[in-house]
């Protein structure tokens, strides 16, 4: 019986090809022997300092489900995690894409979480579980980089890391499984630093 891999995969909950990325991950995991551990990340972190503001979030808004994650990761673990992620895209989305907090509440009851940790989004309880998470997913692509990351084992033991790959539509099936083929070679290869493609499409959130 042939080991799965585990691929460490930091997400920040509120960006829209993120998620198409992790649906992906999701459909790698039914071609391939691949297990995905699911890790909290911050684009509020990620841009913190910065003059500007590329997220145009000017009421902090993008901390509120990354510590609600967080917190999620610290006292549940990455399967509970990886279910709640799932359901703040899947439930009670017909509420509104600026009206979190309810849908919040709607997700945390699909993961079958109590619903208190809503509370996690409007406290610093957690931040240093956030940024510890986060630190530790932009330390293995070397600091340069967003949402997602993913990191495995190589096949010669090394560690291979990458950010994206960032994708409009979710691949299936077999399809999937040869862009983690693809991807996992460009990646671990000695010296590859970047590659990027085409202008981006929106992201097909129920493709």
């Amino acid at each position: 019986m042939t080991d799965k891999t585990i691929a460490d995969f930091w997400f920040d909950p509120s960006c829209p090809y993120t998620w198409v990325t992790s649906r992906w991950m999701v459909e790698v995991t039914k071609v391939r022997p691949v297990e995905v551990r699911w890790r909290v990340m911050s684009l509020s972190v990620l841009n913190e300092g910065r003059d500007d503001d590329p997220e145009g979030d000017p009421e902090g808004y993008l901390w509120v489900p990354a510590r609600i994650c967080a917190a999620v990761q610290q006292e549940y673990g990455s399967e509970r995690l990886g279910r709640l992620y799932t359901a703040m895209w899947t439930h009670g989305r017909d509420r509104g894409a600026d009206e979190w907090l309810a849908p919040l509440h709607d997700a945390l009851a699909a993961a079958d979480l109590p619903p208190e940790l809503a509370e996690a989004g409007q406290t610093t309880d957690h931040d240093d579980v956030l940024r510890a998470s986060h630190d530790e997913g932009m330390a293995a692509i070397g600091g340069q980089g967003g949402t997602p990351v993913v990191a495995v084992t190589g096949a010669h033991g090394g560690r291979v890391a990458f950010f994206g790959p960032v994708i409009s539509r979710v691949p299936r099936g077999e399809q999937a499984g040869r862009l983690w083929d693809g991807t996992l070679l460009v990646a671990g290869t000695p010296g590859f630093h970047a590659l990027k493609g085409r202008p981006h499409e929106e992201p097909q959130l129920d493709g």
